[in-house]
């Protein structure tokens, strides 16, 4: 079956799902169907260590009945799944408690159609294929020396579809592809060993970077962090490399969706309006970005998205909002409803990013005279209500304006709200996720040490 026709078939079933909720007594409903393909190759030692295929096909339906919801899965497809799904939701929701603020979007902010956002490649590559990229990408890596082992490296591909209906009469579907490459070595010996790796995906095989790059960049930064010190505890200014600081980015996002801020457990919920960052700081959400790794040509619930400004010169402009979060806040929804298939949707982010600033990540570093450079964590905690923040990381000592030597088993800490405030960027942004920023510098952060 053609992509098209799979497409067509998938949007089949949602509508057929709506009329069948109709049937069985709901007054409003909507439907979703993700399909998904994918193929990977392990590579290990220069052997091929795996192979894998997977396909998955997954539906859910919500109804409502008055302010009462429902929401149902299944990867079964069969008529007469359909029809007893229909009603086992329709029965589910007349049990429901009311949701004043359950209900569809309104029709008026529904797409009309799906913008081609350049996110699929037709080409589907063989098994020898992804295993020649993963072997390559490992071969690169152990001709560095001083590696002395790998884990691995690996080359995928996938495939994946959405189409959504409602029983406003949207009925839209898109499909993306994606490939992914990565590696991860070893260097060093006995006691003294470090790993590392590196991993790029993106939607189409001619974006993919060279293996070989991909396999030195691995070797570069597990060599770079072998004989690692404990630098003492104290407050300096801590630089994020422009790979890990895109998490910092997605505390904020969390911290600006309408569920903590209709819960009031945000700790930016009073800061509408203020000067969140510092001036000169813009952060964007594109979700019609041009192969964007997390670009969607509606939202999760038939929305129309578009780009929006998060922070303009350091000041927070909006929410992210789903249209239930919307009602709750009495404002409107903002096209950012996420969906599954266990539930209804929920507010979350696209393409978010932080625009580059003018000066490089080298003379970010020039002017600190100790600090510290992360580019390794392990399980940020944040607290989502006071922005308390803490985080084990490894990175490479700072020392009179040059990256000394390396560190880890280190924590830093500090409170989000005043991290954002005394945060500087660097001019190196790259789109390499679906959440991006540039090298970042905070200033006065606490390291726990020996």
């Amino acid at each position: 079956m053609s992509t098209d026709a799979a497409s067509r078939n998938t949007l089949d079933v949602t509508t057929q799902l709506i009329e069948l909720a109709r049937q069985a007594g709901a007054e409003a409903a909507d439907a979703v169907v993700f399909e998904s393909m994918s193929l990977d190759a392990s590579y290990r030692l220069g052997k091929l260590e795996e192979v894998e295929r997977s396909e998955a096909q997954d539906l859910g339906l919500r109804v409502f009945i008055g302010k009462q919801q429902a929401s149902v899965s299944s990867t079964d497809f069969s008529p007469q799944a359909l029809r007893a799904l229909a009603e086992r939701a329709v029965a589910m929701a007349k049990e429901a408690p009311e949701d004043p603020f359950c209900g569809l979007a309104p029709k008026e902010r529904l797409a009309t159609h799906a913008r081609d956002l350049d996110l699929f490649d037709p080409r589907e590559p063989t098994t020898e294929e992804l295993a020649d990229l993963a072997a390559a990408t490992e071969d690169a890596a152990l001709a560095v020396k001083g590696i002395t082992n790998s884990e691995g490296a690996n080359g995928a591909w996938g495939r994946g579809g959405v189409a959504l209906a409602t029983s406003e009469g949207f009925a839209q579907t898109y499909q993306s592809t994606h490939f992914s490459l990565s590696c991860a070595v070893i260097a060093g010996e006995g006691l003294e060993m470090e790993q590392a790796y590196d991993y790029q995906s993106c939607h189409h095989r001619e974006d993919l970077r060279d293996p070989k790059s991909i396999g030195e960049k691995a070797a570069e930064r597990a060599l770079q962090a072998l004989h690692p010190k404990r630098p003492k505890s104290q407050a300096v200014p801590v630089v994020y490399e422009d790979r890990i600081a895109n998490s910092l980015l997605r505390h904020f996002g969390g911290a600006i969706t309408g569920t903590g801020i209709a819960r009031g457990t945000s700790f930016l919920k009073d800061k509408m309006g203020e000067h969140i960052f510092a001036d000169g700081i813009h952060i964007i959400d594109d979700p019609h970005r041009k192969r964007g790794l997390s670009s969607k040509p509606f939202d999760g619930e038939g929305v129309v998205n578009q780009r929006i400004n998060l922070i303009e010169n350091g000041a927070l402009q909006t929410w992210l909002l789903d249209t239930a979060t919307a009602r709750q806040l009495g404002l409107e929804t903002t096209g950012h409803a996420s969906r599954g298939t266990g539930g209804p949707p929920a507010p979350s982010w696209s393409n978010m990013y932080m625009e580059a600033g003018t000066v490089s990540p080298e003379d970010l570093i020039a002017d600190i005279k100790e600090g510290l450079f992360v580019n390794s964590m392990f399980g940020p905690s944040v607290n989502p209500t006071t922005g308390d923040y803490s985080v084990g990381v490894s990175g490479i000592w700072i020392e009179n304006g040059h990256l000394a030597y390396p560190v880890n088993e280190i924590t830093i800490a500090g409170n989000l709200i005043e991290m954002f405030k005394n945060l500087t960027p660097a001019n190196d942004l790259t789109f390499d996720y679906g959440t991006n920023a540039p090298t970042v510098r905070i200033e006065g952060m606490t390291v726990a040490g020996a």
